[in-house]
């Protein structure tokens, strides 16, 4: 059996008996047609299991829950690194039992093991708090969480112990859907793969667990049967909504899941004061964050770990990833953000492009066709129409007209460009960086500027303008007469 790593080691000496989480997610997902792991795949901005961890770690510290990880381990270990878990590893997949084997050592010494499966991500901190709280309260060995789903189609069935006629709260067996004969098949109640163990009986009759099943692996659903002869208690919690236990087999399940987890998070979002119009239209990942009174508009995209302050309204296909956005912002329709600040009071758009590293300052303007990129707008500084801002430090009050281009790039090196405060830049600039452009500075229209500028200078940077009188009407004489 594989050892855990020193981290888990560490924290199943320092945390004996207490609780533990175990998820598994060493499958393949055949199902999918992929080559890359089953729970890795993503819903809401995240991947399957990194939902999974997320619930788990509201309900016990990150060194108390262990990842069992097998078919592309190394994939796995990088994604969930951040989180601070531990993992297992399961060399050969031959089962869940086999999977629970394989983490003995670094779960024998908790009291209570809660098993999650990898590629559940619905699942709510509550419910598993439940479950645990459950399984204590009634001092089972073992604790499956069940449900009730319109169709329980392709589950494993709930089959309680008979008492009087009516049934208990004791599991008496558990029959998979390929198994069930004559009216079995009208049982509802089907098994969640969630469990709770008491550790002891878990690890005392695991290993009897037998591999004379269709596929030749060791399943956890068989310690029923097993704690069940030892005289030991196995009960049954049905969940309270079936939603919480859906897995994910098929690219189809994928989406499903996704769209109920987008609908779940949109539904938070307006019981906490936020407005999204037609909310199935919209894309909110599930680590998104929305102050009270923002509007967001229909097709709006808001991903990965973007913060959104109150009073800001969102209009329509703005796309917005990992970005920090104050309050009172006005995001016009079509914005591009990525990776970038926009400070309070500040509006953007009509397709603006907000590249990694930019920080739009308070109540400045960002327009039409504009893009930045690693650039800082001072507070109240506009930038309104078809400009390029790259490697772009500007000050406070600073007008940056139509057309202006900070040149950052030489080739080999990018280079940066200072514009101080009050600073005017007229229409079609070409500012050659490094360079810097003084307080209060005005340059031309049309100019392209080399070197730097002082402070309350005039700088124009344009060829001489000459106009030869009657030019235009020789020319046109000329052509017609060629042309005859």
């Amino acid at each position: 059996m594989a050892k855990p790593t020193s981290k888990a080691a560490k924290s199943v000496k320092n945390k004996t008996g207490q609780f533990a989480i175990a998820i598994l997610a060493a499958g393949k997902g055949t199902r999918l047609k992929s080559r890359h792991p089953k729970v890795l795949h993503e819903i809401a901005g995240k991947p399957l299991l990194a939902h999974v961890v997320a619930a788990a770690s509201k309900v016990v510290p990150p060194q108390n829950i262990f990842a069992i990880v097998g078919y592309e381990a190394e994939q796995v270990r990088e994604a969930l690194a951040p989180t601070g878990i531990n993992f297992v590893l399961q060399r050969e997949q031959r089962g869940t039992g086999h999977a629970m084997m394989e983490a003995r050592n670094a779960l024998k010494n908790f009291e209570t093991v809660l098993v999650l499966s990898g590629d559940v991500p619905l699942i709510r901190a509550k419910t598993i708090k439940r479950v645990r709280d459950f399984h204590h309260a009634h001092r089972a060995a073992m604790t499956i969480l069940t449900a009730e789903p319109p169709d329980p189609t392709g589950y494993g069935r709930i089959f309680r112990k008979q008492v009087k006629g009516k049934a208990s709260g004791e599991v008496e067996r558990i029959v998979e859907q390929k198994s069930l004969r004559g009216t079995e098949a009208e049982q509802r109640e089907i098994n969640s793969g969630i469990y709770a163990f008491a550790t002891k009986p878990l690890y005392t009759h695991i290993g009897k667990l037998k591999t004379d099943n269709a596929h030749h692996e060791y399943y956890l659903t068989d310690m029923v049967a097993l704690l069940g002869k030892a005289g030991e208690k196995v009960l049954a919690l049905r969940a309270s909504d079936s939603i919480e236990v859906f897995g994910v087999n098929t690219r189809i399940e994928l989406a499903e899941l996704d769209a109920k987890l987008r609908d779940r998070k949109a539904r938070e979002l307006m019981l906490a004061g936020t407005t999204i119009f037609r909310p199935e239209t919209c894309d909110i990942d599930a680590e998104v964050e929305i102050g009270p009174d923002t509007v967001i508009e229909p097709f709006v995209q808001l991903i990965g770990k973007t913060k959104v302050g109150a009073d800001c309204r969102i209009r329509s296909y703005s796309v917005i990833t990992n970005c920090e956005i104050g309050d009172g912002v006005l995001i016009r329709p079509g914005c591009i953000l990525e990776d970038s600040v926009v400070r309070n009071g500040a509006q953007l758009g009509p397709y603006s492009h907000l590249r990694p590293g930019s920080d739009i300052g308070e109540g400045a303007h960002v327009g039409n066709f504009v893009e930045t990129k690693k650039a800082r707008l001072g507070k109240g500084s506009k930038a309104n129409h078809l400009t390029y801002l790259g490697d772009a430090e500007i000050g406070e009050g600073v007008n940056v007209g139509a057309g202006t281009i900070t040149c950052n790039y030489d080739g080999v090196n990018k280079h940066g460009t200072t514009i101080e405060d009050s600073a005017f830049i007229g229409s079609d600039a070409t500012l050659v960086a490094p360079i810097r452009i003084g307080k209060g500075a005005y340059i031309g229209a049309g100019s392209c500027i080399t070197e730097d500028v002082p402070a309350d200078a005039l700088a124009l940077g344009r060829g001489r303008q000459v106009i030869k009188e009657g030019w235009a009407s020789e020319r046109r004489a000329k052509l017609n007469k060629a042309s005859k």
